[in-house]
């Protein structure tokens, strides 16, 4: 069966350092080979793009330090895979290293087949997991709702890049 819905996500990261600082240039100098890798996935469909192939010269907040990452993929099962289960999963285990500690960095949500999802509305769904927790209308890895035409119930993503 064919869905008439995609999964959209976007994750933020407030940067411990300006992005031509040397405390973040392991990141910056991974950001293409990952989005490639990102790209290469199955389950993968777009991507948020600025001037530079990456978003992190996008400001969607008055911090310039918090950076965005958002993309759209065809499930839950294939961001997770890509997320905790390919070469993606080596950077995001040094986060520490480049970002602060958020609460709140993620949301997931069902959007149309061939939506693209903008930043102002990737900015709603984060609030709106701070204001009511997951909800169908946006949600996180770990409390997943189905697409709304789908027949069955998602699983969870539990892996963790400890």
């Amino acid at each position: 069966m064919t869905t008439k819905y995609e999964l959209a996500q976007v994750n933020v990261g407030r940067l411990k350092a300006p992005l031509d600082s040397p405390l973040i240039k392991d990141f910056v100098d991974n950001l293409d080979r990952i989005n490639a890798l990102a790209e290469a996935s199955p389950g993968f469909i777009w991507r948020l793009k600025g001037y530079g192939d990456n978003a992190t010269d996008l400001s969607p907040y008055e911090d310039p330090l918090i950076i965005p990452n958002m993309s759209v993929w065809k499930d839950v099962a294939h961001l997770g895979a890509f997320v905790y289960r390919s070469g993606h999963v080596q950077i995001m285990r040094r986060r520490a290293e480049w970002f602060e500690h958020m609460e709140n960095f993620q949301a997931l949500w069902w959007v149309p087949a061939g939506h693209r999802p903008t930043v102002e509305e990737a900015k709603a769904k984060l609030e709106l997991i701070a204001e009511k927790g997951p909800t169908a209308e946006a949600f996180t890895f770990w409390s997943p709702f189905p697409a709304p035409d789908a027949e069955t119930s998602v699983e969870p993503v539990l892996d963790r890049c400890a």
